[in-house]
């Protein structure tokens, strides 16, 4: 998070982690801001005046004074062509003027009405969101347990906690409902899946997503308006921009990366694939010395919670040397090999 921004209220109503600090959301972004304000004591009013309105506001309604729209109409009747004249005969101007007033002030009641609505809507969602290599577990409302990795971004309405809209990566363990039969749904970019209790994996990244299932049944939604239904074991990519659609099963010749419990799982992935899960949860750029070091395949588990050991960890995979200068990852031939 940038820090060097001037500390306003408008500040914080729009840090996703100071939101999820007053809401008590995020134990990482509870701990950060404690101890933030323990070293700022004084943005205490402003930093409370925040948390007020984030975790709920009442709104009261304010009209102008007829003095206000009177000093208002007279600023604008002249641009609009209406001029005040005394010619006119006095219950016209009045009548005139009584009819402006109340459509001034049926126009300001509309103008709040939509303000608070609005505001209403912000504050009526609930957001959880990572950092960069940084991976939390939750529990929504429902039961559903969601791991969610690094980088990446759930929101929801509080009233309808099983619609859930994703940006990154994502497995869902999804708590079913027997005596309802309530459908859960995750929304991208691509495709809306919807189940009634599974497990599964949706990964948002490179402007696509892929969803593989491992244990239920789901039906997908794609954004060009077609369907297809999912068992475990299948693997299913689709994405909006191209059209293109790739459901089949996964089998261990089938390509894949995965990422669940601190750990990379890759199936034959070439290297510049591996890295991009890297670019993507760390916001870090990777260049090859050689363009041959991009189609070396990786198969196995690498721990995906520390860089320095992940970065060791693929070294040692491929037989190449990383080097991480400024948040470039610099991947070269080893000469030991």
């Amino acid at each position: 998070m940038d820090k060097t921004n001037k500390f306003d209220l408008q500040y914080f109503l729009t840090d996703t982690s100071f939101k999820n600090w007053a809401k008590g959301l995020n134990k990482n972004d509870i701990a950060y801001w404690n101890n933030w304000l323990l070293n700022n004591p004084q943005h205490i009013e402003t930093v409370e005046n925040a948390k007020a309105i984030v975790v709920g506001i009442n709104f009261k309604p304010q009209f102008l004074s007829n003095e206000k729209v009177n000093q208002e109409l007279a600023k604008i009747l002249p641009k609009i062509g209406i001029e005040n004249s005394t010619k006119k005969p006095l219950t016209k101007t009045r009548s005139l003027n009584k009819t402006i007033y109340f459509s001034a002030a049926a126009f300001v009641l509309i103008l709040l009405s939509w303000t608070s609505l609005s505001l209403l809507n912000v504050h009526n969602t609930t957001t959880h969101k990572t950092n960069f290599g940084e991976i939390i577990d939750l529990k929504l409302p429902d039961g559903t347990s969601v791991v969610l990795n690094g980088n990446s971004e759930i929101s929801y309405k509080k009233d309808n906690p099983r619609l859930i809209n994703l940006k990154g990566e994502a497995y869902f363990k999804v708590k079913s409902i027997p005596s309802t039969n309530a459908k859960f749904w995750v929304i991208t970019n691509d495709l809306k899946v919807e189940v009634l209790g599974t497990q599964f994996h949706v990964n948002t990244r490179e402007q696509k997503t892929n969803v593989i299932l491992d244990e239920g049944s789901i039906h997908l939604e794609f954004k060009n308006g077609g369907v297809t239904k999912m068992i475990p074991g299948e693997m299913v990519s689709f994405s909006n921009k191209s059209n293109e659609v790739v459901h089949k099963k996964v089998t261990i010749e089938t390509p894949y990366a995965l990422w669940l419990g601190g750990t990379y799982v890759f199936n034959e992935i070439p290297l510049k694939d591996v890295m991009i899960n890297l670019e993507l949860t760390y916001g870090l750029e990777v260049k090859y010395s050689s363009d041959y070091l991009k189609d070396i395949p990786i198969s196995g588990g690498i721990p995906n919670q520390n860089l320095k050991i992940c970065i060791a960890a693929i070294e040692k995979a491929t037989r190449t040397r990383i080097i991480n200068k400024g948040n470039i990852l610099q991947v070269q031939e080893n000469p030991i090999y």
